[in-house]
């Protein structure tokens, strides 16, 4: 009897609860060259696998900030990316070892297995061994001027210990 008095106010609560804005991801605020931007970390395994594959666009100053567990050579490709990114690849002190503009692919055949179309995308090396990479809107390193070298400031040892 009490349930039935109190369902009501329980799915008006529910209701205002979910009633704001949409939440977006959490975000890092990264000044590259001047700029501020909104970045998205990417701090787990599966969050670094998806990155930003299936993004219909990426927001003006946004983008992702990957996060590795250990510092070593890597590269990335663009599997299911919808849009052309750039990619800038970070040392464990925050200095660029890399810097590329990818092209978006051509997507997965029909009946090409998962193997076969990762095998046939392009690979974007870091060519030096490093922690961090920031994916950006296209144009951006060149707006920037952003080539290896170059220092992007970030909270390091905060950033270390949040990836897994």
């Amino acid at each position: 009897m009490i349930m039935a008095r109190l369902t009501p106010w329980l799915a008006v609560i529910v209701f205002l609860a979910g009633a704001g804005p949409a939440t977006r991801p959490a975000t890092e605020q990264v000044v590259i060259a001047g700029e501020t931007f909104r970045l998205e970390p990417a701090v787990t395994a599966k969050a670094r696998q998806r990155g930003l594959g299936g993004r219909q666009k990426i927001e003006d100053h946004g983008g992702m900030l990957f996060v590795f567990p250990d510092v070593r050579r890597r590269s990335f490709y663009m599997k299911d990316c919808l849009v052309d990114i750039d990619i800038v690849f970070l040392d464990d002190r925050g200095r660029v070892t890399a810097v590329h503009a990818m092209v978006k692919e051509p997507p997965r055949r029909a009946g090409e297995n998962v193997t076969a179309y990762e095998r046939r995308l392009k690979r974007y090396p870091s060519r030096r061994p490093v922690r961090f990479a920031i994916e950006l809107e296209t144009g951006s390193i060149e707006r920037l001027k952003l080539e290896p070298g170059r220092t992007i400031p970030l909270d390091l040892r905060r950033l270390k210990k949040m990836a897994r």
